[in-house]
């Protein structure tokens, strides 16, 4: 945690110069007010002047900008059990949320299908009844039946009120069945959401695990580098030029991105024949 204490302390001085050079006035611009009080040379170092100062605000920028980085990546290192206990923590609320939206997605679709069929079947059949009424009808007039053109009358003014209601029924069906795909769509929005949101703290936590790994090769390194290093001496102490080093390249992850070499190797070869024998 010093690490971290050190660079907070270092941003912090960096800061305070940074606004005390942006808040100065540029001397500069001030000598451009009255052009005629200076002449080439003092113009010459006015700029240089200015140029410097130019050059300090935006390296002072870009150091704050550096360890912002550091910052970010330490105390995620730090933090990382807390840290992806959290997103993990998040991440299974947002499963249950789109458990439960799926759930719900499902509901909606078996209401709207069963709805949906209802009122077609309804329709469908008011219609056909007064199609069957309208012909049973005309079968009464063509035999000449009164009987039948009387109860074939009835059943036909029967029929239309039937469909008169129906119709209304329908309209009625209608307005629920749109508002049950406007529902429909709300959950499909709900559930790209938990999904988003899902992904980002999966993101998240991964990269605090990416850090953190970043941190265990490199310690894992440093460890085949210090036993390489015990190899590397005794095969000096035998009279071995140790050529399987020769193309010895270790990445090194993380802050300083580089390599160990067997010239890194053979500078930490600094052991006498008694650590050696210890292994």
């Amino acid at each position: 945690m010093n690490d971290i204490q050190e660079l907070k302390d270092k941003r912090e001085a960096l800061l305070h110069e940074l606004e005390k050079l942006e808040a100065g006035p540029l001397p500069f611009e001030a000598a451009l007010e009255s052009p005629e009080d200076i002449d080439r040379d003092q113009e010459r170092a006015l700029r240089d002047e200015f140029n410097a100062r130019k050059r300090r605000i935006d390296s002072i920028k870009f150091e704050i900008s550096r360890i912002d980085q550091k910052l970010h990546r330490r105390e995620a290192i730090a933090e990382q059990d807390a840290r992806i206990a959290e997103y993990i923590s998040g991440m299974e609320n947002w499963k249950a949320d789109k458990e439960e939206l799926l759930a719900k997605r499902e509901s909606l679709n078996v209401r709207l299908e069963q709805v949906s069929k209802k009122a077609v079947e309804d329709m469908s059949k008011a219609r056909q009844a007064e199609t069957e009424a309208a012909s049973a009808y005309a079968r009464a007039v063509a035999w000449g039946d009164e009987e039948g053109e009387k109860n074939a009358n009835d059943d036909a003014q029967k029929a239309a009120k039937n469909l008169v209601a129906a119709t209304e029924h329908n309209r009625r069906q209608q307005l629920i069945i749109t508002a049950l795909e406007v529902e429909l769509v709300t959950v499909d929005k709900h559930v790209m959401e938990a999904e988003e949101e899902y992904k980002k703290l999966e993101r998240s936590a991964l990269y605090v695990a990416h850090y953190a790994l970043e941190e265990k090769w490199n310690a894992a390194a440093r460890q085949l580098l210090d036993v390489g290093a015990k190899l590397y001496a005794a095969g000096s102490l035998i009279e071995r030029d140790g050529i399987e080093f020769l193309k010895l390249n270790i990445p090194e992850l993380g802050e300083n991105y580089g390599h160990w070499q067997r010239s890194d190797m053979s500078e930490l070869a600094n052991y006498d024949v008694q650590d050696i024998l210890a292994r």
